[in-house]
Formats: C-alpha cells, sequence, structure tokens
C-alpha cells in the first residue's frame, strides 16, 4: 500500500501546533507556546510558514447555513455539454453567492456544488435562472440535505 507524501514542514511540533488550532482556531500563540512549551515568537514563524506553504489556508468564522436562515442545502452535481466547459463552468459558478463548494468530480457528473438556498424555491430560481443559463451546463442533478449529522476537519497524522 502506497503512502501519501508528507510535506517537509509537518514535523512534530507543527503538527502539534495544527491539532492545537484545530480544536481552537481562536486560541492565543501566547498560550499555544506555554502550551508546547516554545517561545511566542516561534509559534508566529512556524504558523506564518505553515501559512505561506498553504498547510493552512486561512482562520474563519464558522456559520450555521439554518439559523442565518438558509432551509434548503443541496449537493447538485452538474453534466457538461463538453468537458472543456468545466472550468469556464467553474469560473461562472464562483459569481452565485449562494453556492459554497465546487469540486471538479469523475464519474456522471463533471462538477459537484454545494448550494446553500433560502428555500425550494430560491434553489429552483438558482439552478433555472442561474446555473442552467451559464454556458455548457448540460443538466444538473441535486441531492437536499436533510441535516448534516457531522462535519469535520480531516485527521491530523
Amino acid at each position: 500500500m502506497a503512502k501519501f507524501k508528507r510535506n517537509d514542514l509537518l514535523d512534530y511540533l507543527n503538527l502539534e501546533i495544527i491539532r492545537k488550532l484545530t480544536t481552537d482556531a481562536r486560541m492565543a500563540f501566547s498560550e499555544l507556546a506555554k502550551d508546547l512549551k516554545i517561545s511566542n515568537s516561534l509559534v508566529h514563524q512556524r504558523v506564518r510558514k505553515l501559512q505561506e506553504a498553504n498547510i493552512i489556508e486561512g482562520f474563519s468564522v464558522k456559520l450555521n447555513p439554518i439559523e442565518m436562515g438558509y432551509g434548503t442545502i443541496t449537493y447538485t452535481g452538474i453534466v457538461t455539454k463538453e468537458a472543456h466547459y468545466s472550468y469556464a463552468i467553474a469560473e461562472k459558478l464562483k459569481e452565485i453567492p449562494e453556492v459554497v463548494e465546487c469540486h471538479l468530480v469523475s464519474g456522471k457528473y463533471a462538477l459537484l456544488i454545494k448550494i446553500i438556498a433560502d428555500s425550494n424555491d430560491g434553489l429552483r430560481k438558482i439552478l433555472y435562472e442561474q446555473i442552467h443559463t451559464i454556458e455548457g451546463v448540460g443538466s444538473t442533478d441535486s441531492y437536499i440535505s436533510f441535516n448534516c449529522v457531522f462535519d469535520k476537519n480531516m485527521p491530523v497524522l
């Protein structure tokens, strides 16, 4: 069984920093330094290098779509008229605020997107008035999410 290639920056200390920030991204660097028994400046240095290497892509606030008033969450597969349309379609999808994820995938669909809409009628409008009007979109299949059972980060090995 082939092992994945690990980035050279992922030494023991950086993995501990990542583990702690994954648990609590708001943890102060001074607290992180104290927990790991290293200097505050070393934590800053290491986090900056992890960001520069795109291992840490950023820090953000995670919003609850239901509590924010979005009642319909779907995963939608997009079939393209021709494969070469995929990237151009993805660029147009970026412009639709309710499309919050977009993946190039294999299989029946060329793209798999996550849409957060205010209602089923709102979803219909997004699909028919925005997505289906993008050049190269052939068809879509949507799967409504009734509830997110869990959403977690990848394991830190």
